[in-house]
């Protein structure tokens, strides 16, 4: 008898539909909220165990990271509306383009949360739990109405390898009762942090680049909905009070007013709730609307109101820290201001709906017939169809709708030049209306002037994409109807050539790097011209490879067929050469043809370095190049045996022993030194090392004497005053001295993002590459001290030390990951320079 209890009892609790009951994150994982960091797995079943016994949840896996952690997003609603969802993301999908769809008053609105995409934020995905707890919760009668109104999306963790590595650390060292004094162990995360993602990537950057697998899976998923509320859920330092929207200026001058409206709307209602509780919170300061690639712009550029919520912690707060006023800061206090801003913002949408349609249909029926700003087309020149293609992919990841020539020549601002020019358009160009659903998003990446409402800024202040490509373009006020939708099919292999003797590639992109490395990890030999040169009636630039039978016999007949698979892989174009003899230049077997010696890499890292740095490095060798990278801790580096390597890269940091005489004598003995960022300082004055920083005297000091009017100035001005000498991120011109390797592929000029105000001298023993002159400065914000600093001075560099080279690289030509042109600058580094 007691047995068929148990099987009836048994049947009922696993039978078809909802009968079981939502547990509560305690409940489930049998702590309470802020006990303990809860890993990624536990996370996901307690995700799917709500999806399990609700109707009111629907679960979707988007992607895998690097690591193979699982990224899913939960869509909440009513269960009418999730028996509808994609017919819900058709429509919304048509409202943004255009189409007929639904009135407003039948359209939910699209509410989109984003927990964790800083790793050591951990208190993110915790809040994650809670919220979603709340919302589905049977008995919360608000939380029923407002699923009725509206599609809520929880990503609960947008990057789970981060998290994971904070997570790991701090559960491996923390004390049973929780140690809140923030200068112990269990407060201080070990190199290189959770922040970042498996490649020491910041992906709150990434947003609009789309460089990093998680961030290009998520964007897939968020580009097909669209949202009309976004909100990103961060952690600022431990001293910090909660920040909450409004957001502060700048904002960019394209942020409508209704996007600036409801972010007051939004925050008022926070407000309310946070003054019931008497917790602190701020707004308006700090976090700006402006740089293109946050989680809170991407989405106001694409017409949602995006907004950042910080509250105080991050990775030294762990699960409870005494701050500087003596208090002390619990996990489940910062669960619970995250999880009460959520409800907040869902109930600010839910109570106006119809209105966050209704604009969000408006926002993008302006963008379709009245773009913003004075261009009203863009026309990007086919003379590097490598990066033209990569840049393609880019604006497609976008939703950015573009073409191939154009019926009419106009005129145009130059981007090179700065000047308004007249311009032929072939069938060839890339051609972008602004006419199109995204235009807003358009005009920020391209514009060629950054408007900066204030120069109290959090990021980087230029990035127009013509000078991350190192594409020529012009912007023009016409308005430029393409004639295709897809250009014109260019064959990769020129000028068939019966049993060629050769291959050549021009060296210009970053595909000519991948293209390279696919050679030499097939052990071909490969060589490049040091001039230019003209063979079967094409030109080819200095740098541009070639690839010859003599030395690669041991392909026998299959030499042309391989070297012709391994260039289309890779997407560059071939010509076949049917003699060694150029028709001008050198010849094949010419002493101006050098062999290029496969590099072996070694990448230095370790606390001494930056992770961010690092990683683009790591990334660029992994990922983009496919090319052996060996990576050593600076700690180690006394130790290692550098004669396995040629290469040595000392990405951004500070080395206090770089300039060692084993260092030195690794170089004079043919080892190449590539020195970027910071990490020149470390080598500046050294024995050896002909590097000095500019504006220093012989003893390192500042050869500077204050003015009485530095001294007397207002302490209520301090931050104004300190941005005379700012830099947050600008782009300037380059002269580069394209005859030299490090700048192969180039023409004679360079745009590179300066980031601080560092110039360095001359050097008077080798090769200044790429310099600063007067006028160099093109746009972003630059305060006017910095600006009269940076003219005159050397930011790319090569010095000869014996038979090796050292190669100084003072900005980051790999900068996020984003800064397509600056790939090929960095490569002539590693492949080039010194052969």
């Amino acid at each position: 008898m007691r047995r068929a209890a148990l099987l009836i009892f048994f049947l009922l609790l696993f039978k078809p539909g909802f009968s079981q009951k939502l547990h509560s994150p305690a409940q489930f994982l049998g702590y309470q909220p802020g006990e303990r960091f809860t890993p990624h797995y536990r996370v996901l079943e307690y995700f799917r165990h709500a999806a399990s016994v609700s109707a009111h949840i629907k679960l979707r896996e988007y992607g895998k990271t690097y690591e193979g952690r699982e990224l899913l997003v939960a869509f909440l609603g009513s269960a009418e509306n999730l028996g509808h969802l994609e017919d819900i993301r058709k429509n919304n999908w048509r409202l943004s383009h255009g189409q007929a769809g639904n009135s407003d008053s039948d359209s939910p609105a699209i509410i989109w949360l984003s927990y964790n995409v800083h790793g050591n934020e951990a208190v993110s995905t915790e809040a994650s739990m809670q919220t979603l707890y709340d919302l589905l919760r049977p008995d919360n009668l608000k939380a029923k109405d407002w699923l009725q109104k509206t599609i809520i999306v929880i990503d609960p963790c947008l990057n789970p390898d981060g998290r994971e590595r904070y997570v790991n650390f701090y559960n491996s060292v923390k004390n049973v009762v929780p140690d809140a004094l923030p200068f112990t162990r269990e407060h201080m995360e070990p190199w290189p942090g959770g922040r970042s993602n498996h490649y020491y990537f910041d992906l709150n950057r990434d947003w609009a680049w789309q460089t990093q697998l998680e961030t290009q899976q998520r964007m897939a998923l968020y580009n097909s909905w669209l949202p009309q509320i976004h909100v990103d859920f961060h952690e600022q330092n431990l001293n910090s009070p909660y920040f909450f929207a409004p957001a502060a200026e700048p904002f960019h001058q394209d942020v409508t007013p209704w996007q600036r409206e409801f972010q007051k709307v939004i925050g008022k209602n926070n407000a309310r709730y946070f003054d019931e509780k008497g917790w602190l919170y701020f707004t308006r300061e700090r976090f700006d609307l402006l740089y293109p690639s946050y989680g809170d712009t991407y989405p106001t550029y694409n017409g949602a109101v995006g907004m950042t919520f910080e509250q105080g912690g991050a990775g030294r707060a762990g699960l409870a820290v005494i701050n500087r006023e003596g208090d002390t800061l619990t996990l489940a206090q910062r669960i619970e201001h995250h999880h009460t801003s959520a409800l907040s913002t869902v109930e600010s949408a839910a109570m106006n709906a119809s209105q966050l349609v209704a604009e969000y249909q408006k926002y993008f029926s302006n963008s379709r017939s009245k773009p913003p700003g004075q261009y009203k087309s863009y026309v990007i020149k086919a003379e590097n169809q490598e990066k033209l293609k990569k840049l393609a992919n880019l604006l497609t990841k976008n939703g950015i709708v573009f073409g191939y020539g154009s019926a009419k020549n106009s005129r145009g601002l130059n981007y090179v030049t700065g000047k308004v020019e007249s311009l032929s358009i072939t069938p060839q160009d890339m051609v972008i209306s602004a006419y199109q659903p995204r235009s807003v998003l358009l005009k920020v990446l391209f514009e060629p002037r950054t408007f900066v409402s204030d120069s109290v800024t959090y990021d980087i202040t230029a990035w127009a994409l013509p000078y991350a490509y190192g594409l020529k373009a012009y912007a023009t006020k016409e308005a430029l109807k393409p004639l295709s939708a897809s250009a014109p099919s260019l064959s990769l292999v020129r000028a068939k050539v019966e049993n060629p003797v050769a291959f050549a590639a021009n060296w210009n992109s970053i595909a000519d790097a991948r293209f390279l490395s696919a050679l030499l990890k097939r052990n071909l030999r490969v060589r490049y011209s040091e001039v230019p040169f003209e063979a079967n009636g094409r030109l080819f630039n200095a740098g541009s490879l070639l690839v010859t039978k003599t030395g690669n016999e041991f392909l026998g007949e299959s030499f042309e067929s391989t070297v012709e698979s391994i260039a289309s892989a890779a997407g560059v174009s071939l010509q076949p050469l049917s003699s060694g003899m150029a028709e001008r230049g050198p010849d094949l077997g010419s002493e101006k043809v050098r062999y290029i010696k496969p590099p072996r890499v070694a990448l230095i890292a370790g606390e001494e370095s930056s992770p961010l740095a690092v990683g683009e490095v790591w990334h660029h060798f992994e990922q983009e190049l496919s090319y052996p990278l060996s990576i050593i801790r600076a700690v180690d580096f006394n130790q290692a045996d550098l004669t396995k390597f040629n290469v040595l890269i000392f990405p951004d940091g500070d080395y206090p022993g770089i300039a060692s005489e084993k260092l030195l004598a690794w170089v004079n003995d043919g080892g190449k030194v590539v020195s970027m960022q910071s990490a020149l300082n470390s080598l500046a004055g050294k024995r050896g090392f002909n590097i000095s920083l500019k504006g220093e005297n012989k003893e390192g000091l500042k050869d500077h004497e204050p003015e009485l009017v530095d001294i007397l100035k207002p302490y209520a001005n301090r931050e104004r005053e300190s941005v005379k000498n700012n830099i947050p991120g600008a782009i300037f011109k380059l002269r580069l001295d394209n005859t030299h390797p490090l700048a192969f592929g180039f023409p004679d000029y360079y745009f590179t993002l300066k980031l601080d105000d560092k110039v360095y001298n001359y050097i008077s023993e080798g090769w200044n590459v790429g310099i600063l002159e007067k006028g160099s400065y093109v746009t972003g914000f630059a305060g006017a001290e910095t600006k009269r600093k940076l003219t005159g001075g050397l930011l790319f560099g090569v010095q000869e030390s014996g038979a090796g080279s050292i190669v100084y690289m003072a900005e980051d030509p790999l900068f996020r990951g984003f800064w397509e042109n600056g790939k090929l600058l960095f490569s002539n580094a590693i492949f080039m320079v010194g052969q």
